[in-house]
């Protein structure tokens, strides 16, 4: 069974990183996905995408999470994709619990991150929020947490920063913002098509060698 978002909660104008330090500023219990949701209203899709893509684009230890967060991602990219304004949260996923330390975790990367970034971020080529743009990042998003489960290295982290990213733009309607993570998006499928290219050809073993390289280059940068 799937449960339609709440009526919002939110605060009109709010910038994410105050919202977030809100929910935040709890009284220390543990949270669920659907109050979370709850909280920050008509946000529901952007803030998904923050919240699930969030332990493998930021530094957040959260086992046990990636799989079913990455299963929820292409849930709700494929309601983008359908054309909802809203998300269909299923039921079991609502009633999902957040120890308090991973979400203060969580949140607190989110805010930091946020506070950061926030000044470049603003209201603009609004057609994120059309039923198009949603369609657009929906097929992006799906695409990103598809690869997220193959077992190739940095599946999890350039896909999740990509989600994260679009994420970012559609939460503040910034389609700027969103188009230069549909650009990271495309290089990251080139990215993993070109190492799947390079195994088919190759073997496994030449993408061990390559990412051997990619560290040595790292490292010495």
């Amino acid at each position: 069974m799937l449960a339609q978002m709440h009526e919002p909660s939110s605060i009109p104008g709010s910038r994410l990183s105050a919202l977030l330090s809100q929910i935040l500023r709890n009284d220390g219990s543990d949270l669920t996905i659907g109050l979370l949701i709850d909280r920050v209203g008509e946000r529901g899709f952007g803030l998904l995408l923050l919240l699930l893509s969030l332990p493998s684009a930021l530094p957040v230890p959260a086992p046990g999470y990636s799989i079913p967060f990455g299963i929820l991602l292409c849930i709700f990219a494929w309601q983008m994709m359908s054309g909802r304004p809203y998300p269909l949260i299923p039921r079991r996923a609502r009633r999902v619990h957040l120890t308090a330390d991973l979400a203060n975790k969580m949140l607190n990367a989110t805010a930091w991150f946020f506070r950061r970034i926030e000044w470049m971020i603003r209201p603009r080529m609004r057609w994120v929020g059309s039923r198009g743009g949603r369609v657009l990042i929906g097929v992006l998003v799906f695409t990103m947490a598809s690869i997220m489960f193959f077992p190739i290295p940095f599946t999890n982290t350039l896909p999740a920063l990509v989600i994260f990213l679009l994420g970012i733009g559609l939460t503040e309607e910034d389609g700027l913002f969103a188009l230069g993570a549909c650009c990271l998006g495309l290089l990251t499928v080139v990215f993993y098509t070109s190492l799947i290219a390079v195994a088919i050809i190759h073997g496994p073993e030449a993408i061990d060698q390559f990412m051997d390289w990619l560290r040595s280059f790292y490292h010495a940068a």
